[in-house]
């Protein structure tokens, strides 16, 4: 079997560092899966990343030293199931709202033996093309299921949650919780750092590991502190973004004037 780092590291109560991944290739993929990251967020949710997008990144993570955590769409068990297959081992589902949904989460990435109702075939890349003859036995064991809680209907059911076997860790989503509490793009907000203070507070206390995601990094190292174990600290779009813009800057100035010929 492929030995899932991450999902051990959240168990062993190991303080993980990630970093999130919107560009959806393989070549910035791989750039960044040997950057020092303990695991990479490939974002299926907010970004404009395939199936067969995914299974190329998941290539290039293969050769780095970071984690692959690949965000699906959605709670869906299809969706699920095609990621597994091309070689995931840690999911990460959004808009998790409640125990249920939770048991459901975990359940497309079981096959029946287990409880599930992953389906199967032999041949995946999961299972190298079928080369680990008990993976199928043993896949459960290497695949770490983390939820998100990103509302306050949410928050209010961690406890519940974190009681589904087979839930992992319990990510919070500061965006649409800012959103959903009526401060949306204000996550900074002091009564959505106050929320987030109690939930990560509940979710420790509830025996899982809490995880979140903020681009400042005063506040990655407040929610460390708070109890965090899995965070990521910024995302690819960002570092791109932000550094082009200010060599850009630095070289504004003397876009208005050519100096003269020697």
């Amino acid at each position: 079997m492929i030995l899932n780092r991450f999902k051990r590291g959240l168990a062993e109560g190991q303080l993980q560092i990630g970093l999130w991944s919107h560009l959806s290739n393989h070549v910035s993929t791989e750039v960044i899966g040997g950057s020092g990251f303990d695991w990479i967020v490939l974002d299926a949710e907010h970004s404009p990343n395939e199936t067969f997008q995914l299974h190329q990144q998941l290539q290039a993570l293969s050769e780095g030293g970071s984690s692959a955590v690949v965000r699906v769409a959605w709670n869906d068990k299809v969706l699920i199931k095609r990621v597994i297959d091309i070689g995931a081992q840690t999911l990460l589902i959004p808009q998790v709202q409640n125990a249920q949904e939770a048991a459901e989460a975990v359940a497309a990435t079981r096959y029946p033996h287990d409880g599930g109702l992953r389906g199967f075939t032999g041949l995946s890349r999961a299972s190298r093309f079928g080369r680990i003859k008990d993976y199928h036995q043993r896949a459960a064991d290497e695949i770490c299921v983390v939820v998100q809680v990103e509302t306050v209907e949410a928050l209010e059911q961690i406890e519940a949650i974190a009681a589904v076997e087979g839930v992992d860790g319990i990510f919070i989503g500061p965006g649409d919780l800012s959103a959903a509490m009526g401060q949306i793009g204000n996550p900074g907000h002091p009564q959505v750092q106050a929320a987030i203070a109690d939930a990560v507070k509940r979710i420790r206390a509830a025996g899982k590991p809490a995880g979140i995601l903020t681009g400042d990094e005063a506040q990655a190292r407040q929610y460390i502190e708070w109890g965090c174990c899995f965070t990521a600290v910024g995302a690819d779009i960002a570092l791109l973004a932000r550094a082009s813009e200010q060599l850009a800057a630095r070289f504004a100035p003397l876009k208005n004037t050519c100096p003269q010929a020697a």
